[in-house]
């Protein structure tokens, strides 16, 4: 897959936009580790709370980082940032609205392995990323798309509920996208983007056979 830019502008696109956005990257690390919590110390309407957390990451890189930043190098970010926008109202619509979508801490191998997803997301992901040279504040921070969906990936594999294979067909979308590109670009970091997805979703298949909740 050929893309329309090199890696240089790839970088100086993340540059611009941890810049021009800093410090939102230390209270998008707040809120996921506040995620994290409920997921284990559960409150009332926790899925509520961590499917506008959801809805608000997927609406801010459709909106902020797709349509404002990458679109200034890609043009198919145009439609990238259409598809997160309609991935945040869906985790909005079903999640808040409906609140159909809950999360609860099993302690089974659906949970260990969103644990590590969410790990790499958060910790191994910027770690592996700066060495091998993909420093801040040219290096794709919490709260972009890449570790972001990786992120994604690891809370839903702590559903307690079913939900409709439609719901996860744009993050699996784009671990596919975002592999890749990062193939073409050598971005080491985002080869677990594809793991996830493809892992993520057929876990998520496993765990909705083993609810017997009814599917949202």
């Amino acid at each position: 897959m050929k893309i329309p830019f090199t890696i240089e502008e790839f970088l100086n696109v993340f540059k611009s936009y941890n810049q021009s956005v800093f410090p939102i990257q230390i209270a998008f690390y707040l809120i996921a580790f506040i995620v994290i919590y409920l997921l284990y110390k559960p409150v009332y309407n926790n899925g509520k709370i961590i499917s506008a957390v959801l809805s608000f990451f997927w609406l801010w890189i459709g909106i902020v980082y797709q349509l404002i930043f990458f679109t200034s190098i890609n043009k198919a970010a145009y439609l990238f940032g259409i598809l997160f926008i309609i991935q945040g109202i869906l985790f909005f619509f079903y999640g808040v609205v409906k609140g159909n979508i809950s999360f609860k801490y099993r302690q089974n191998i659906f949970n260990y392995i969103g644990i590590l997803l969410i790990l790499y997301a958060l910790i191994v992901y910027p770690i592996l990323g700066y060495y091998l040279g993909h420093k801040y504040p040219s290096s794709p921070t919490f709260g972009l798309p890449c570790p972001t969906v990786i992120f994604t990936f690891g809370l839903l594999l702590f559903l307690n509920r079913k939900i409709s294979v439609f719901i996860i067909i744009i993050p699996l979308l784009w671990s596919i996208v975002g592999f890749g590109a990062a193939l073409n670009l050598s971005i080491y970091e985002d080869y677990g983007l594809l793991l996830s997805g493809v892992l993520g979703f057929v876990l998520i298949l496993l765990n909705n056979k083993s609810l017997n909740v009814k599917t949202v």
